[in-house]
């Protein structure tokens, strides 16, 4: 959303009600009397100005709510606690997995309070570190991200992909490797991209420039793949594809190391991809198509001559290992390397020659094999513990490494000895907390159908089961997206004073494959809010909490879902965090790329049977008038060009609107922030402290 600096001289409150010993007014949100109507249903749409995040009205109301929200936050103690406590937790140096290319070694750093990690050189692995590039000095408050990088195959460039204020828009530049100097290439209004490079030049992915103060908001149609040479400006980039007859689909390019062959990925038709091949040691070679069934997935993972191994879940909910020939490329010529199992596969990683290791996942937990080239399992790896995995490594060299987190665990890094088996610290953190005092537990529970359930909780050891420990619930439950456990520093505050922090694994995600996917889509979606309110309730009859001290989060599709469980089950919860949330399930697909969800969602124009079971539990649609609601922080952001802000106003306005309680229902609007991914440090923290504060505050919990 694009701010304006306004003077309010005047902003009318809807409503005031004292809470907690603060009286809380809410401004009057624009309204109209638009009503739209579906298959004969009129739906009214009052607040409809909010979508038009330019106007002064809505830019109005915004400093106003913010006002609200900043002066709520400013007289609770727990917030200003929650940061310095923060600021000490979260100082610690954090090492990521090294890596090598072209004969040079690499490795991510942050020195504990940096906004972003910065990538460093070394001439050799474990010699002396190089700033290569500080995403830092990219802006002076960290809004500028560093969203992806690649190198040339002959080693000169270096490009990277950086993206501003959190937006989804993305600019790619190119350094020199050598000298380290910038070069004047520079690419504008790329998004969902890297940079493939293919002899003196990379494609990239992008959509033509949007109208002038409609960046964050207009829908994007025809996404086009581009060739930028190098030494020459975007303008006189050669378009290498297009679609315009489908114009709500993904292009993407990529080509192997050798440049022997190239991949044209698409995708936003289905819940999967489709895959194209072409051969380039053949002059004026076409493209092939390998894939017919846009509804499974189909990765490559290694090019060795005319073999192209892939991943996929066609024919294996789970996944599998396969193998093309790039002279007979069509999916029913491929041949079966490793079949499917009883757990979800979800890396190869190949090295030292003839070797790959498969990364699994049971229970949402890391397995790892070492296999051969043929497909022949060599032995398991043993990792540290029950927790998540991320392996690194090249066929041409014979180091592995690995990472490994758990709930409890920050991120280590780990050297892994082929030949004998063995697993050696390479960078370990050093924390400011006792991490022996914390525990972490996988329980199931039973949700209304009958199925089981994961939840990870982590909690204080020597935690008495009273019934009434301030719990925080987090879940997802979408998109085939798998949420393993990982540590954050962020929650340790909420830990030291008591708190449980529950992960609910639901339908929707991938943790299970594919049919675990499938079985929280479209008509089905109502199984992970049953299941995240299972959880609930099987929290309270087993004695970790009560209704009092209970709390749910939940960001992006995790936004639906927490909106959609406090207005189907407001007794339930004491207070609800949605963050960024998909709110306005009938009208999703007309912003930005809100269309790519449909195979999740459905939309509204599908059917009239669709549009009801949207309308049904659209959190938007589904708020009454009269009812007790629990204490809400609704968050969004300025820049926030994937879930665009107008889905958390439009909702935070109704909430306030018929909010009967005496319960506070705030909106906290970032500024020159996103989604999410790449927010500096310094924005994280503020914006954690502000939740838990609210949590904390509103559960009565007080804070050491």
């Amino acid at each position: 959303m694009r701010m304006k600096t306004l003077f309010i001289t005047t902003v009318l409150a809807a409503s005031a009600m004292a809470v907690n010993g603060q009286t809380v007014r809410y401004p009057q949100a624009p309204k109209d009397g638009t009503v739209d109507e579906y298959f004969g249903v009129k739906v009214a749409d009052p607040f409809r100005p909010l979508e038009d995040d330019t106007c002064a009205a809505t830019a109005t109301w915004v400093e106003a709510e913010n006002r609200v929200t900043n002066a709520y936050l400013a007289k609770i103690p727990q917030r200003d606690k929650y940061l310095r406590r923060l600021k000490q937790v979260v100082n610690y140096e954090k090492v990521y997995t090294p890596f090598e290319k072209n004969g040079k070694w690499y490795v991510y750093k942050n020195d504990g309070m940096q906004n972003q990690a910065v990538l460093y050189q070394m001439d050799r692995l474990g010699g002396e570190q190089r700033v290569f590039l500080d995403p830092n000095k990219l802006s002076d408050d960290g809004t500028v991200a560093l969203k992806n990088i690649s190198f040339s195959n002959d080693g000169r460039y270096f490009a990277y992909v950086i993206s501003r204020s959190g937006s989804d828009w993305e600019e790619i530049y190119v350094m020199d490797v050598k000298t380290g100097k910038l070069l004047p290439d520079h690419i504008v209004w790329a998004k969902f991209t890297g940079a493939d490079w293919l002899g003196d030049g990379f494609y990239y992915s992008a959509y033509d420039a949007p109208e002038k103060g409609k960046e964050t908001s207009a829908k994007n149609e025809v996404q086009k793949v581009y060739y930028h040479k190098m030494g020459t400006p975007q303008s006189e980039d050669v378009l290498f594809y297009q679609n315009p007859a489908n114009p709500l689909r993904f292009y993407s390019v990529s080509v192997n190391k050798e440049e022997t062959m190239m991949f044209l990925t698409e995708a936003g038709m289905d819940q999967g991809t489709n895959l194209y091949v072409r051969d380039l040691r053949i002059p004026g070679s076409q493209f092939i198509q390998m894939t017919g069934d846009c509804s499974k997935n189909y990765a490559p993972a290694q090019i060795i001559g005319n073999r192209i191994y892939m991943v996929t879940n066609a024919g294996a909910p789970k996944y599998r290992m396969m193998v093309a020939d790039i002279n007979k490329p069509g999916y029913n010529d491929w041949k079966e390397l490793v079949a499917e199992t009883d757990a979800v596969l979800e890396d190869v990683v190949f090295v030292d020659g003839d070797k790959m290791v498969l990364l699994y996942a049971k229970d949402n937990c890391s397995r790892a094999y070492l296999y051969n080239i043929n497909g022949e399992k060599i032995r398991e790896i043993k990792l540290p513990g029950v927790g998540s995995a991320s392996f690194s490594g090249k066929r041409e060299r014979k180091e592995l490494f690995f990472s490994y987190t758990s709930y409890t665990v920050p991120t280590t890094i780990y050297r892994y000895d082929l030949d004998e088996d063995k697993s050696m610290v390479m960078s370990s953190p050093k924390v400011g907390f006792k991490l022996g005092d914390y525990t972490s537990e996988m329980v199931f529970c039973t949700s209304k159908d009958g199925t089981r359930i994961p939840m990870f909780l982590t909690y204080k050891k020597g935690m008495k089961l009273n019934g009434k420990n301030p719990v925080l619930m987090y879940g997802y439950g979408g998109f085939n997206v798998s949420y393993p456990p990982s540590f954050s520093a962020m929650r340790m505050p909420f830990l030291e004073n008591g708190g449980v922090y529950v992960h609910v694994v639901l339908r929707g995600g991938g943790e299970y494959g594919e049919e675990w996917h499938l079985a929280g889509t479209k008509m089905r979606k109502q199984n992970v809010f049953d299941d995240f309110i299972s959880a609930g309730e099987w929290l309270i009859s087993n004695k970790y909490t009560d209704k009092e001290h209970l709390a749910i989060m939940g960001g992006s599709n995790g936004g639906l879902l927490v909106g959609a469980c406090m207005t189907q089950r407001p007794d339930l919860f004491k207070v609800c965090i949605p963050e960024v949330g998909v709110m306005d399930m009938l009208r999703y697909h007309k912003f930005t790329i809100g269309w790519n969800w449909a195979p999740d969602y459905g939309t509204s124009a599908d059917s009239k049977e669709m549009f009801e079971y949207l309308k049904a539990y659209s959190p938007l649609h589904a708020l009454k008038e009269g009812v007790e609601y629990p204490a809400t922080m609704v968050t969004t952001a300025d820049h926030d060009d994937r879930v665009v802000p107008a889905h958390s106003f439009k909702f935070a306005a109704r909430l306030q609107e018929c909010q009967a309680g005496k319960a506070p229902v705030l909106i906290r609007i970032d500024s020159k922030a996103g989604h999410g991914g790449g927010k500096p440090l310094s924005k994280v923290m503020e914006e954690t402290a502000d939740i838990y504060g609210f949590i904390m505050y509103n559960m009565g919990m007080k804070m050491k």
